[in-house]
């Protein structure tokens, strides 16, 4: 960069020096241009130039839209260069009060401001702050009261006297009031006995009927009344740990004429709990199904549509706390501080404090907290406009910024007045907008209202007929324009030219198709047709469109660049073929400092590697020959005076091989051992150098050659083999008979034992027919 400017004068410069000292800078990124007010919206830094004669025959109007720089290298004049810039113009500048009275005091200056801008050009103002002493506060005191706040209840029925001492030290003019919540009366939230609902607690408690959220005090001056209030109030009770806090604080915030907030004053809400909170989806669990409307729905200071609509959102109460000027201050026990800490993130302009664990120290609490969010300014817009962009810039002692859409100041005491400068940039062309910036949590705002400069105002000749343009046309921001019946750049054609075709052929490319069937040849010029969208063809032959080029994230060039012809043009900074991604090297850095090792280009900070080179950093191939292989005829000819390269070895080698010691980063190494072309083993190191196909090669001078072969060996060996394959071949067919023979020996055996013999009696066996015993014979 070679300007370091601050914003602010960035727009003051350019009025002043139209040459610009950042003019090298300056781009006009032409596209569509067919008048003076094409030019100036086409770029921030387009000029016009409306010299007469400023443009040859023939050559198109559009190079009267460049930078003014360029402009007047052409020749053009510096008082005939327009170029529209951004104006402001205060209307509403109040003094800032330096304490409060009953009037509306000024915080905020100024009041109403309207810019006039050039679309792209940042434009600054600065608005000025300061803390006006006394400043009224209302105070409002949403309770839980839940059954494990008896204890807390109890104290803060002593408190009132308390808290109006301590307000009454930041003013005079203090009010406080109190509501009390638990949760929804429907299961699983809270037990749905009849009994139970008209009395939760226990029989040693008294205990108050259940309820979601009930307003019990608007907001008044007294502390007796507060006190009266606050003492008539007894515990309740439900069943889930979760309570109803987020409905209470939404009615609270909503409610604003039940609640009693004042116009002019610093509204605290100040959330008392020991417990967590239900959120929008929980309503689910007792089939409540309806969203949260954001809308006061108090009959009888009670919350009349807690069990038919879901809980809020945290996005929703954040919302209505900011719109309604409310700035929260969540009291919480020790066990619960992380769960609102999280939840203050999300909630701009609110602070947790600890409780102890009966409440005693919530006085101090709420003072300190106080003391934090007022001591705390923070500038911030709302209903921004499409395509306009806010950046705030604090001019304090303790500045800081939070995003593009806020500036911080910290630490400003009472009567002390901070500035802010506001930059506003308006990317493209609009009419009568306007909206709000406001310090988050007080009422003052400033309102901006917003137009731009998108309009040439040229000197044009009052002739209706001037002699640049034939006596045919008027002039017209230094272009002619014809009268009906005539065209061309100064009016010289007349439709019905006889060397028509003559100028036909000069709106033809190499297709043959006049100004390729998106436009008219006009006395030999194509003027181009509009598209769909509502632009125009543009180019010599009306080639290019500004709509189809590349998306990201359903913008056009992602937003970070312009389409030109089907190209996305990028904004410095930006790459990609959507400039989707910012210029960076980081993720293409390699551990030596390399881009992707040399074999890939970086493009959205990512390696696109060459063929067969894998992401991230192009450092492996997959695919690739083994270097072994591919590099074996330069090692042999390069170690040994060997192979088909040996005559242009240095020549061939020179590149891939580095035999000699090189200093350069390895990526990796390989051993290898190949046979050269005589049959000779050959062991070398590579090792890998970046960039693609380099290697670094160490080789081991000495080759190992084979022997040369054994005749007798061989020859015996043949004989050997032959007469064992004989005596395979014997003992093969020995086997075939063998195992023959076994099996019809075994059939034999099968037949063997199905045979049978007859069991018939022999017919000549005879029995005896008389049968003599031995009277003597005992048979011993």
């Amino acid at each position: 960069m070679c300007c370091h400017f601050p914003l602010f004068l960035l727009s003051f410069l350019l009025s002043l020096a139209p040459n610009g000292w950042c003019q090298k800078e300056d781009v006009c990124s032409k596209s569509i241009i067919n008048s003076c007010n094409d030019c100036v919206r086409s770029g921030p830094y387009c000029a016009w130039c409306q010299q007469l004669n400023f443009t040859k025959a023939g050559e198109q109007e559009s190079a009267r839209c460049e930078t003014q720089a360029k402009l007047m290298e052409r020749g053009c004049a510096e008082e005939e260069i327009i170029y529209p810039v951004s104006v402001q113009q205060i209307d509403k500048d109040k003094s800032l009060s330096n304490s409060f009275n009953m009037q509306e005091p000024v915080q905020l200056s100024p009041q109403m401001i309207s810019l006039k801008l050039r679309p792209g050009l940042p434009t600054t103002f600065r608005v000025s702050f300061k803390r006006v002493q006394g400043y009224p506060v209302d105070l409002y005191y949403l309770m839980d009261l839940s059954f494990s706040m008896r204890d807390d209840l109890e104290n803060v029925k002593e408190l009132g006297q308390d808290l109006f001492s301590a307000l009454n030290k930041i003013t005079e003019h203090a009010q406080i009031g109190f509501g009390a919540f638990v949760d929804k009366t429907v299961l699983p939230y809270t037990n749905t006995n009849k009994n139970k609902l008209q009395k939760p607690c226990d029989e040693n408690y008294q205990c108050q009927a259940t309820f979601g959220y009930r307003h019990v005090l608007s907001m008044t001056p007294r502390s007796d009344e507060f006190k009266k209030v606050v003492t008539e109030q007894s515990i309740s009770g439900n069943l889930d740990s979760p309570e109803g806090s987020l409905d209470a604080m939404m009615q609270a915030a909503v409610c604003g004429n039940k609640i009693g907030w004042r116009n002019s004053s610093t509204r605290l809400l100040v959330l008392a709990t020991d417990d967590g909170f239900h959120m929008a989806g929980d309503g689910k669990l007792a089939g409540i199904l309806e969203p949260n409307d954001e809308q006061c729905h108090m009959t009888n200071n009670l919350y009349s549509k807690s069990n038919q609509m879901d809980y809020p959102s945290v996005g929703q109460l954040a919302m209505q706390l900011e719109e309604n000027n409310i700035q929260p201050i969540f009291a919480v026990t020790k066990d619960v501080e992380n769960m609102y800490k999280q939840l203050s993130k999300m909630i701009p302009k609110s602070e947790v404090g600890v409780l102890s664990h009966d409440s005693k120290n919530v006085v101090q609490l709420i003072e300190s907290a106080y003391n934090r969010l007022s001591s705390k300014v923070t500038l911030t817009h709302d209903n921004l406009p499409v395509n306009v962009r806010v950046v705030y810039t604090p001019r304090c002692e303790h500045a800081r910024q939070e995003g593009n859409n806020k500036g911080v100041c910290d630490n400003v005491r009472v009567g002390h007045e901070i500035s802010f400068d506001v930059t506003v940039t308006a990317d493209t062309c609009m009419e009568n907008k306007s909206f709000s910036i406001r310090p988050l949590g007080i009422k003052d705002t400033l309102t901006v209202r917003l137009s731009t400069n998108c309009e040439c105002q040229c000197q044009n000749p009052t002739a209706s007929e001037h002699p640049h343009c034939m006596s045919k046309g008027r002039i017209r921001c230094g272009i002619c324009s014809c009268s009906q019946g005539f065209v061309g750049q100064f009016c010289e054609c007349s439709i019905g030219n006889k060397e028509e075709h003559t100028l036909r052929a000069s709106c033809q490319r190499e297709s043959g198709i006049e100004c390729e069937n998106r436009g008219d040849c006009v006395c030999g010029r194509c003027q181009c047709h509009t598209t769909a969208s509502g632009s125009s063809y543009h180019g010599d032959f009306c080639q290019c469109d500004d709509e189809h080029c590349e998306k990201f994230q359903n913008k056009l060039c992602g937003g970070n660049g312009k389409c030109n012809c089907g190209t996305c043009e990028c904004y410095p900074g930006f790459d990609g073929s959507a400039c989707q991604c910012t210029v960076s090297e980081e993720g293409c850095r390699t551990p030596n400092n390399t881009i992707c090792y040399g074999r890939g280009n970086c493009k959205c900070n990512r390696c696109e590697c060459k063929d067969g080179y894998q992401r991230p950093h192009c450092q492996t191939c997959l695919g690739c020959p083994d270097p072994c292989q591919t590099k074996l005829n330069c090692i042999e000819c390069l170690g040994f005076d060997l192979g088909p390269l040996k005559k242009n070895c240095s020549v061939v080698c020179r590149e891939s091989i580095l035999h000699e010691m090189v200093d350069q980063f390895t990526i990796s190494s390989k051993q290898c051992q190949q046979k050269d072309m005589e049959g000779c083993w050959i062991k070398f190191k590579l090792d890998q150098l970046v960039g693609e196909d380099r290697y670094k090669a160490e080789i081991l001078k000495q080759r190992d050659c084979p022997e040369p072969p054994s005749i007798l060996a061989i020859i015996g060996g043949s004989i050997a083999s032959v007469a064992l394959i004989g005596i395979l071949l014997l003992l093969l067919i020995k086997l075939l008979i063998y195992m023959k023979d076994l099996k019809e020996f075994r059939k034999f055996e099968n037949e063997k034992k199905k045979s049978k013999w007859a069991k018939a009696d022999n017919p000549l066996f005879q029995n005896a027919t008389t049968t003599v015993t031995n009277p003597t014979f005992t048979g011993e």
